[in-house]
Parts: C-alpha cells; sequence; structure tokens
C-alpha cells in the first residue's frame, strides 16, 4: 500500500482551495500594485522590471481561471469519487500548469531572478521578497496537485 492510498481526496482539495487558491488570490493584488509603483518610480534604472506588472496581470487572471474550473468543475467531481473520464479534465489542468510554469519562469526573469540592486526602496524589497514568497508557494500548489491529488484519479 502506498501514501497516495492513505489521502483523502475530499479534505485535500478542501486544502487545496483553503491554503493555495485563497492565498494567490491576497497576493495578487498587491503584488500588481507593487510591480506598477516599482516600474513607474524606478523607469530609467537598468535594473529596474520592466513590464513585470503586465506580466503578473496576466498570470493572475489565467491562474484564476484555472483555479476556478478547479473549484466549480474538477474538485466537486473529484469530492464525489470522480467521474467517468476525469482523467480529460486532468490532464488538461497538468497542461495548464506546465503553461503556468512556464510564466512563472518568464516572470522570475523580469524580476531579474529577484536579486535586489544595492540600495533599493521598500516597496522593490517588498515586492521581490513577496514575489519569491508567491512563487515558492505557487511551486508547491501545483506539485501538490500534479504529484499527490491527480494521480488519486489517474488509472
Amino acid at each position: 500500500m502506498t501514501d497516495t492510498l492513505m489521502i483523502d481526496p475530499v479534505a485535500l482539495t478542501h486544502h487545496i482551495e483553503q491554503h493555495f487558491h485563497a492565498r494567490h488570490r491576497e497576493q495578487f493584488p498587491q503584488l500588481i500594485a507593487w510591480a506598477e509603483k516599482v516600474e513607474a518610480v524606478h523607469a530609467d534604472q537598468s535594473q529596474a522590471p520592466h513590464d513585470l506588472a503586465a506580466a503578473l496581470r496576466r498570470f493572475f487572471g489565467e491562474l484564476d481561471d484555472h483555479m476556478r474550473k478547479e473549484e466549480f468543475i474538477l474538485f466537486p467531481a473529484m469530492r464525489r469519487g470522480g467521474m467517468p473520464g476525469i482523467e480529460h479534465p486532468i490532464h488538461v489542468m497538468r497542461a495548464d500548469h506546465a503553461g503556468h510554469i512556464e510564466e512563472a519562469h518568464t516572470i522570475r526573469r523580469l524580476a531579474g531572478d529577484l536579486i535586489l540592486p544595492e540600495g533599493a526602496c521598500r516597496t522593490w524589497t517588498m515586492l521581490y521578497e513577496d514575489l519569491g514568497q508567491f512563487l515558492s508557494d505557487f511551486g508547491d500548489h501545483v506539485r501538490t496537485e500534479n504529484e499527490t491529488l491527480f494521480p488519486l484519479f489517474e488509472h
């Protein structure tokens, strides 16, 4: 018997929604606001991020759509024990995750790998610290779904 067989998908889907989805939605607005401010105030500095706010806005929009599909379609089906053909929406979610991971790499690149220049202002510092936390949380989120939740329903 593997650890995967001992996992309760109902509890896990609720945990994903309450921990990861809720946290990401809390993080989105502040990260975008800080990115906009840093880009505006430091536009003339070569180390300042450029196009980061737009990339975050786009990424967060796509991620929010993805999370809604999970919350309203996939997770309810999983809580009912699955359904015939559930592998298909799981495949779509995995493909979304692959795209989101690429977007996360782009965001990290646009943010200069989160390396602050000497003398960076408080907003820039908070942006990179919180963006680093978001990217870490996001990685944990994707791993939890791809490696723990989805295998419960893939046969």
